[in-house]
């Protein structure tokens, strides 16, 4: 069952799921996200998930000076550089209705894994999520979630 299936079984309107919809940024045209860049398939990836009861989110990671000139890390798995050399956390953080943790790495239509260091780091990554009973992959937006 997903939140669709839920609200109708519950007797929640087909507008108010819309609406509920709207308020949290999910209601996006696939008709109209950009086919071919990485935005797109991140908009098509988050609007499957949400389709089937899957709550994602983005997860930023990078580096940044603070008022105090203090380097302030922030994202996953980004503790320190040598540590976000070693895994790259992924695009999209989220947990399935069952409570399954969800980990996708987003990438533009067409692409296929070369092993780049960058691409092992989020396979590294991916591999620890499965390891540890999680959901993770890398998608493209052209298929399934």
């Amino acid at each position: 069952m997903n939140l669709i299936d839920w609200a109708l079984k519950w007797g929640i309107s087909r507008e108010a799921i819309a609406d509920f919809k709207h308020q949290v940024g999910l209601d996006g045209d696939l008709a109209n996200s950009n086919a071919t860049t990485e935005s797109g398939a991140q908009q098509r990836v988050r609007l499957e998930a949400a389709s089937l009861g899957i709550m994602l989110w983005r997860n930023n990671v990078g580096a940044t000076m603070d008022q105090n000139d203090r380097l302030i890390r922030y994202g996953l798995a980004n503790d320190s550089k040598a540590m976000n050399t070693r895994i790259k956390s992924a695009d999209l953080i989220g947990i399935r209705p069952d409570g399954q943790f969800v980990s996708r790495e987003i990438k533009k239509p067409g692409w296929r894994y070369t092993g780049t260091p960058r691409e092992e780091a989020q396979l590294r990554w991916a591999n620890l999520i499965l390891a540890s009973g999680g959901d993770a992959a890398f998608a493209t937006g052209e298929g399934t979630l």
